[in-house]
């Protein structure tokens, strides 16, 4: 069995569904509970009662992170072609179970339950934890450090403003930034849903925190929305028809939709701390955002001044999770640069985004950002 595939297919939909932990869906295509409980929606639910289905999702995406699993790294063969087999255990389900009552324990006992002892501390891509010293760790090249991390060396009492305003001028300047209060842009998508075939894509984005995509999937529109205040996603390859976000979830997609306004993005959060990393070969500048009792969000910017990265990261019952963004090909646009591409990678999946055309300060219509219609396959 090989537990490295990227994906899972059931019938002509191709998707990847992360080591879900028996998967049923008890809501029919019409029903929209607001925050529906993981147990409410899966079944043969044990260990991770009482989370919304959105975080038991990104649970998932925790474990396929953490140990290079797909869907059959933990699950039957047969989900391939039932989703009723997502309920069948298996020794690693069992397994599995026993390792998030064990991180829940000590992160309890020792460390007042904060996720200092998750999946990734131990696993780090392995199925199997190594319990052995390896000396070519300790006597080898020093291993890279992670430029997505949390937790960095910062610069003490290092002002943000330069970095800002050099970002603000290699756009375009303040006053080109400023009036630049909205868009809608078409182009293309490809990612783990659609099979990586290219398909259109459309975007509406309104000041300060509203942002809508819609996917021309194979199946059916797949639609992201957030207005700001709440978000939502009506996908085929999810769960439910209609996923309502929550928690650090709704956080982060409220952070992704700020991200196309530079003009607001600094006002957003209350801290920001300044370091330096290494990206590839390049050294880049870091700002890491922060409100109190919120996750955290990382901007990295090039020589030129330019956004090259953000990462934001949303929780889990066994740990945080990031999102990274890749933003490249700045083309102008009324006088303002804008990333005409975007590779979007998380846990449970990757996708790129290509621009083709923006229009500028276009008139959207606020329908756009309301609760979308729940997925309703072609």
């Amino acid at each position: 069995m090989t537990v490295r595939r990227k994906g899972c297919v059931f019938g002509a939909t191709v998707a990847v569904l992360v080591c879900v932990l028996g998967f049923v869906s008890v809501y029919g295509q019409t029903q929209e509970p607001p925050q529906p409980m993981a147990e409410n929606v899966f079944r043969n639910i044990q260990v991770l009662k009482g989370i919304p289905a959105d975080e038991f999702m990104e649970t998932m995406g925790m474990f396929a992170s953490s140990l290079v699993y797909d869907c059959i790294g933990c699950h039957v063969e047969d989900i391939l072609v039932r989703r009723e087999a997502f309920a069948e255990p298996t020794p690693r389900i069992q397994r599995a179970r026993q390792m998030v009552v064990m991180v829940n324990a000590l992160n309890k006992q020792y460390f007042a339950g904060q996720p200092r002892v998750t999946c990734f501390t131990c696993h780090r891509g392995s199925g199997f934890p190594e319990a052995v010293p390896d000396l070519r760790i300790q006597y080898g090249d020093w291993p890279t450090e992670n430029p997505n991390a949390i937790g960095q060396f910062f610069q003490p009492k290092a002002s943000a403003e330069p970095v800002f305003a050099k970002y603000i001028n290699a756009i375009g300047g303040i006053e080109r930034v400023s009036k630049l209060t909205s868009y809608t842009a078409t182009g293309t998508y490809l990612g783990f849903n659609t099979g990586n075939a290219t398909v259109p894509i459309e975007i509406f984005a309104k000041a300060p925190d509203q942002r809508s995509t819609v996917v021309r999937v194979f199946d059916g529109d797949a639609v992201r929305t957030t207005d700001g205040r709440s978000a939502w996603a009506a996908e085929g390859w999810r769960q439910l028809p209609l996923m309502t976000f929550t928690g650090t979830n709704l956080a982060s997609a409220r952070v992704e939709a700020m991200l196309a306004f530079p003009q607001v993005l600094q006002k957003a959060f209350s801290e920001w701390k300044v370091g330096t990393v290494t990206i590839g070969d390049a050294d880049v500048q870091l700002l890491q955002g922060s409100n109190p009792g919120q996750l955290p969000v990382n901007l990295y910017f090039d020589e030129e001044g330019l956004l090259v990265r953000s990462v934001r990261w949303t929780s889990t019952p066994v740990g945080t999770v990031p999102t990274q963004t890749e933003y490249s090909d700045y083309r102008d646009v009324a006088g303002v640069k804008i990333p005409f591409k975007m590779v979007v990678t998380w846990t449970n999946g990757q996708n790129t985004i290509e621009l083709k055309d923006v229009r500028p300060n276009a008139v959207v219509d606020p329908a756009r950002f309301a609760r979308p219609a729940p997925f309703k396959p072609r």
